[in-house]
């Protein structure tokens, strides 16, 4: 089932930057950075298989994937600015999120959401939606930008050099990325394990 939807989405990724070009690329890595799961594990290592081929250049490819990323992580923040605190604060206390856990939340960004949005744009699954929690924090808005940016650069860089150097085997990366999804999922798992244990024992 996992393999005939990565497939439909490979098929969509080659379709769109095929027509589209840098702006295709662009487009995709936006989508991806929005919170809606259209993996850049697909989007990346193609645009660097059209480096290899002639077709792109590895800087223009990595710097449009960033683009994108910055354009969808700002639809996100501003989701999560817009509607997610008060609809926290209303709905939070039925999923076990308290008062005391939005405000630590805010102070961690206040004082280390530099590095926590760096880190998370290199991190499979969680670059996806680490957008949101900033909104929710309010993190300033500038540094978010940037390191969104320069984080999103080594991961677009990264990816498309490896589709570049592996040409026409660029889809061999998909099967590693899979399962460093499922360990960053089980990470995840565990610390949402944790989190309801601390509040229900409380």
């Amino acid at each position: 089932m996992i393999e005939k939807i990565l497939g439909v989405l490979s098929a969509f990724v080659i379709s769109v930057i095929s027509s589209m070009g840098y702006g295709g690329v662009v487009l995709l890595m936006a989508i991806e950075s929005a919170c809606i799961p259209l993996p850049s594990e697909i989007i990346m290592p193609f645009s660097g298989y059209l480096v290899w081929r002639g077709e792109m250049t590895l800087w223009g490819v990595a710097v449009a994937g960033a683009v994108g990323c910055v354009l969808g992580s700002l639809v996100a923040y501003y989701v999560g600015a817009w509607g997610g605190r008060p609809l926290a604060e209303k709905y939070g206390k039925y999923v076990l999120l308290s008062h005391r856990d939005l405000d630590l939340a805010d102070r961690w960004f206040a004082r280390h959401g530099d590095i926590i949005i760096f880190v998370g744009r290199l991190l499979p699954v969680i670059r996806t939606f680490i957008a949101l929690p900033a909104g929710v924090s309010r993190m300033n808005l500038s540094r978010f930008v940037i390191y969104t940016f320069v984080g999103s650069l080594i991961w677009c860089y990264g990816l498309a050099w490896l589709g570049m150097t592996l040409g026409e085997n660029w889809q061999g990366l998909r099967p590693y990325f899979h399962q460093f999804d499922f360990v960053i999922g089980g990470l995840l798992l565990l610390g949402l394990t944790a989190y309801v244990y601390r509040h229900v024992r409380r």
